[in-house]
């Protein structure tokens, strides 16, 4: 039986194939689709999730627009890596699927709290719209099956030495996700770096002979040149889809259970994820942290998903208007 799952995203080349790999994968039932301010403002993340449905067919699945600044501290985009659209690369055509009128974290409580089983979700962004969604509705925390999400590192970071972008955006916000006591299981750069995307995978993917297909390899062209440029990357590590592959199968990523703080005061760790491997600190588990990656079983998934989309692809949510 398919999970059913929520991301809530800011497209952003990884998270843009993280909704085709949810939309396209028959083991998830993609029942939204939310957006927040992170690697671009929130009008262009809701924009780009508004245009990645619309080339790959993906209708019936509400898109709604969360929070436009983190909860305690300014907005800082990610344009160095995702251009100045947060989506640049390929062209787009204008969208035609339309983002709902209701706010992102209304959407969400409203599908927790109508859906007939738990709903998963799957943060791939800054986790400013999941914390106001536990504050202001801290009843729909039984009504999360869990939270898998992108984000954090047991040691280096990315957009500081000691933070990932996604927890160093919205320190506080993530604070309050590993503080709420949900299932949670974090996909960090320790695994997410393996999902590279060699030439051997856009080779893949461009030999899919689809639109979607070449939009995909287009992505991760422009993503690998912006790795390379400030990282020194061979190839992009595709971040965000690495989390619904979790929720798919298990079996892709290899967790362990332990304990994760947020470094919310520190000058150089603000937005470090303290993961305490060996449990040195004796705070309780809170987080399952994933650590290796099946890379083979992963590309396989997500080359599937894209090959089962197209113009004429749709698939339908009950909670759209």
């Amino acid at each position: 039986m398919a999970v059913p799952i929520i991301i809530d995203c800011d497209p952003g080349h990884d998270d843009a194939l993280a909704i085709l790999l949810a939309a396209g994968d028959p083991a998830v039932d993609l029942l939204a689709i939310t957006t927040v301010a992170g690697n671009q403002t929130v009008e262009k993340t809701t924009l780009n999730a508004r245009r990645v449905c619309t080339v790959a067919g993906i209708t019936g699945v509400p898109i709604a627009a969360g929070c436009p600044k983190p909860l305690a501290q300014r907005l800082a985009v990610a344009a160095d890596v995702h251009g100045e659209s947060g989506l640049d690369g390929p062209w787009f055509p204008e969208p035609t699927v339309e983002a709902e009128p209701e706010h992102a974290v209304e959407l969400l409580h409203r599908i927790l709290t109508g859906h007939p089983e738990p709903v998963t979700l799957v943060p791939t962004a800054p986790l400013t719209n999941i914390a106001l969604l536990l504050t202001r509705y801290p009843e729909c925390a039984s009504r999360i099956r869990e939270i898998v999400l992108m984000g954090g590192s047991t040691g280096r970071g990315n957009r500081t030495p000691a933070a990932e972008f996604n927890i160093h955006t919205d320190p506080e916000a993530a604070d309050i996700v590993f503080r709420s006591g949900v299932p949670l299981t974090m996909c960090g750069l320790d695994v997410t770096h393996q999902a590279l995307a060699t030439p051997e995978v856009l080779a893949r993917l461009d030999g899919l002979g689809t639109d979607l297909g070449h939009v995909c390899a287009e992505l991760i062209r422009f993503f690998a040149s912006s790795y390379r440029t400030l990282y020194g990357f061979p190839a992009a590590p595709v971040h965000d889809p690495v989390a619904v592959a979790r929720v798919i199968d298990p079996d892709v990523v290899r967790c362990v259970e332990t304990n994760v703080a947020v470094e919310l005061r520190g000058e150089l760790t603000r937005g470090m994820t303290v993961v305490d491997l060996h449990g040195r600190t004796g705070r309780p588990v809170n987080a399952r942290v994933a650590l290796e990656l099946r890379q083979d079983l992963f590309w396989d998934r997500v080359v599937a998903a894209v090959a089962a989309l197209g113009p004429q692809a749709g698939i339908r949510s009950p909670y759209g208007r």
